[in-house]
């Protein structure tokens, strides 16, 4: 397992929150949204120029800009093709 930013997730790719460093207004709105420690999450899709990120969390989908998706770090397991090399 290793924690990576949210805007690094690859389509598909499924992790858990662990940290939002985001403060004030953005983190606010973020932990609003339900962007909290210990939530599962998996990348749903990117808009062709790769922002905004869609995020499926509980169950629904929300969609994240960049920006705001790099205040958040989850744990994944690492790739099949990581690992092998």
């Amino acid at each position: 397992m290793k924690i990576i930013k949210m805007r690094e997730m690859l389509d598909d790719q499924k992790g858990i929150i662990k940290r939002v460093l985001a403060t004030g207004d953005m983190g606010r709105r973020i932990r609003e949204m339900g962007m909290v420690p210990e939530t599962p999450i998996q990348i749903q899709g990117r808009a062709p120029l790769k922002d905004p990120v869609a995020v499926k969390i509980r169950d629904y989908v929300l969609t994240l800009r960049n920006n705001e998706a790099a205040n958040i770090f989850v744990e994944v397991e690492e790739s099949r093709s990581s690992q092998s090399e």
